[in-house]
């Protein structure tokens, strides 16, 4: 055997590796087939050199060539749905439009358009990151139409349906560019209310009720429904990591005290009062798991 580097060198090959070889007494010839992960492996085994090996042996894999996309049934939805997409021979701006298209459809609500609770959950866990960090005011107010089922016994679904989208008229038409409304489920609605001193909570909340109760909702030729809400909220913590879970169930309560008060009001739970020195404030910030999004 040559020693390394002469002209005449060649590699050993391991005997697994051999046409012949064995494994626990079992042939293992080598096979053509086995892809760049066992031609890497058997080059390792082999103690081969890099210059014996096709590409260096801690590259990343070749990517394998991509097979068609199928996207007729998402194509489908977003046709369904109304998506206009670009010309197709711009084919990153095509699939991009795609991508967009179904990210808008999965965080919204079908029938009223609104965020669905997906979106409204991942919005709660950012502005619970801001108030921790920033310690700053924010409201969330849980909404439900008193007596739906009522309507939708009386007058049916499609009945129904119409009054979810119109009161969702009227909560979208009650915030400003930085709140987020969504529809939480069935016929309760949620808001974010960012920025909103305690001083005012009450008196949003009180609007949005009585917007709500002033808006007739036509559900046939001639046939008009009034409907009212139960409205409960409550402050994040401030300076205060809490969760989104948390932050709803308190919200919750005070919707539940609404309804047991006899509905149509809103009931708000009295803000805690958290004294923090200068020095906690600072550690707070730099935790941030939206941190890269906010700078």
């Amino acid at each position: 055997m040559q020693p390394r580097g002469h002209p005449g060198y060649r590699p050993v090959r391991h005997a697994l590796e051999r046409p012949g070889g064995r494994r626990n007494g079992r042939c293992r010839p080598v096979s053509s087939g086995d892809g760049w992960a066992g031609t890497a492996a058997r080059l390792v085994r082999s103690r081969a050199t890099t210059r014996d090996c096709p590409f260096p042996l801690d590259a990343t894999p070749p990517p394998s060539p991509a097979g068609a996309l199928h996207l007729d049934a998402a194509l489908q939805l977003l046709q369904q749905s109304g998506v206009v997409l670009p010309d197709p021979a711009n084919r990153a701006a095509w699939l991009q439009a795609v991508v967009d298209g179904l990210c808008q459809l999965s965080s919204r609500d079908p029938l009223t358009g609104l965020s669905n609770r997906r979106q409204f959950e991942l919005a709660l866990t950012r502005e619970i990151d801001r108030v921790a960090r920033a310690g700053e005011p924010a409201l969330v107010l849980m909404i439900d139409i008193d007596h739906f089922k009522k309507i939708n016994d009386s007058h049916g679904h499609p009945a129904g349906d119409l009054v979810l989208r119109e009161v969702a008229k009227v909560l979208h038409d009650c915030i400003r560019p930085m709140d987020t409304v969504a529809r939480f489920g069935g016929e309760e609605f949620a808001m974010i209310l960012p920025n909103c001193a305690p001083a005012f909570g009450q008196v949003v909340a009180e609007r949005v009720r009585l917007k709500v109760q002033g808006r007739a909702v036509a559900i046939a030729p001639g046939m008009q429904v009034s409907v009212t809400v139960s409205i409960g909220g409550a402050y994040a913590p401030q300076w205060v990591r809490s969760s989104a879970p948390l932050w709803i169930e308190r919200a919750d309560q005070q919707l539940y005290r609404a309804k047991g008060n006899g509905r149509n009001r809103a009931c708000l739970e009295q803000p805690p009062v958290s004294f923090v020195s200068a020095e906690e404030k600072g550690l707070l910030f730099g935790t941030s798991q939206f941190q890269d999004d906010t700078e």
